[in-house]
């Protein structure tokens, strides 16, 4: 039992500092080009999905061993429609409200993981667990409100409803591909088929918006496959597979520590000092998840 506890901390560990790199890689393929706006933005999921889904060919082979007691493709279909979904509602609402308020909405994935955990799972979080998603989303809102040069908001309305739409489908995500994996679809298949259906849904958008694939340099191409290897196939892979092995809650709530991570590797990368509101926020949030993995050490 030992054991199994110490491979899910390595491999949460693992995938909190795999999705860390994200938003560096971002920066980078944004500098590399010049450009940060919504249509490049969506460029980037989009490749970054495509990527990952070419790489998972080989998974695929997987469906001829794959020993299913009900019917897991729904859950997986779904699953990638709600990822697609996830990436598609918060890239726009950065472009509609501010950097901060987007932040803070997105982040309230634990809270709607703990409700449908509850409603639909039959696991209904402990008082410890609520204390440590308050703390953690208290931290979270302290990182994201340090961040109040956003830039005038287009639509703030329309752009906080997609920023929470974003969290929303960023929970039903993770708790269909649980779902999935529970009928009997292993890991390197679910995730093929996940990801290769965000990435169909994915591609189509940045050219409604006039933007295309080709004619970027080619380090941004790489800083996109570099998005694909670590932050899609090694960070969220890693989640999707502890859904299985701890609370729900629990895995939402480390997800939460990608800011103090992303922090930390700008310090190192960029020589970004975060100021001290990032710095307190990111110990609440480590506080919070610290008292959410005692509640559930079990």
């Amino acid at each position: 039992m030992q054991t199994k506890a110490l491979t899910v901390v390595a491999v949460l560990s693992a995938g909190v500092v795999a999705i860390s790199f994200g938003s560096i890689f971002v920066r980078l393929a944004s500098q590399s080009v010049g450009e940060s706006g919504l249509a490049f933005s969506l460029v980037m999921s989009a490749l970054r999905m495509a990527v990952a889904s070419l790489l998972l060919l080989p998974a695929w082979w997987g469906l001829r061993a794959m020993r299913v007691r009900q019917n897991p493709w729904p859950y997986a279909l779904g699953a990638g429609f709600f990822l697609a979904l996830h990436f598609a509602t918060w890239i726009t609402s950065l472009g509609l409200t501010s950097i901060a308020a987007s932040t803070v909405l997105v982040t309230s994935t634990p809270v709607w993981m703990a409700l449908f955990s509850w409603w639909w799972l039959g696991l209904p979080p402990s008082r410890l667990t609520l204390v440590a998603i308050g703390i953690a989303l208290g931290g979270a809102a302290v990182v994201g409100l340090a961040d109040l040069g956003g830039g005038p908001a287009k639509d703030p309305l329309l752009g906080n409803l997609l920023a929470l739409c974003g969290a929303l489908a960023a929970a039903v995500y993770l708790l269909l591909g649980r779902e999935a994996q529970r009928r009997g679809m292993g890991i390197g298949v679910y995730i093929a088929v996940a990801y290769t259906i965000a990435a169909l849904l994915l591609l189509p958008l940045p050219p409604l918006l006039g933007a295309g694939y080709l004619g970027y340099p080619p380090l941004t191409y790489l800083w996109i496959a570099l998005m694909a290897l670590f932050p899609q196939l090694v960070g969220h892979t890693s989640l999707n597979w502890a859904m299985r092995r701890v609370h729900p809650v629990l895995v939402s709530l480390v997800t939460l520590l990608e800011p103090v991570g992303a922090s930390l590797l700008a310090l190192l990368i960029f020589a970004e000092v975060p100021s001290v509101q990032v710095v307190w926020g990111g110990l609440l949030l480590l506080l919070g998840v610290g008292l959410a993995i005692w509640g559930n050490r079990g």
